[in-house]
């Protein structure tokens, strides 16, 4: 184990273990990913991108750097694959100021309990 890093680094014994300890669900796995990333009603290039977004969403630093890099190869510009993840950081903070109703009926059920109006 690399003591300096975060995330270890994916090898070849890693990839072999997995599919030792679970071959069946490996293969399934790939045979899935092959069907979702395929040229479909979206083409490949635009599922990258969208992965590219997620990937950004769920802070996956694996995925980043796999989806940025199958990205490139389906032809994304850099400045797609960018716009990708501005968009990923738009619905973040969308995520949170939506979320914020949860904060504020919260806020007005309390002020309604203790007799008060809720505010600064």
């Amino acid at each position: 184990m690399d003591e300096h890093r975060m995330f270890p680094k994916v090898d070849a014994d890693i990839a072999r273990k997995r599919r030792e300890l679970a071959p069946k669900q490996m293969e399934a796995f790939r045979a899935f990913s092959a069907a979702c990333f395929a040229d479909g009603a979206l083409p490949g290039k635009m599922k990258q991108l969208i992965a590219v977004a997620v990937a950004h969403t769920t802070q996956c630093p694996y995925c980043i750097r796999g989806h940025t890099e199958a990205a490139l190869k389906a032809g994304a510009s850099e400045a797609e694959i960018m716009e990708a993840i501005w968009v990923a950081a738009e619905m973040r903070a969308g995520g949170a100021y939506a979320h914020s109703v949860l904060a504020i009926d919260t806020m007005a059920a309390h002020a309604q309990a203790h007799g008060g109006t809720a505010g600064g």
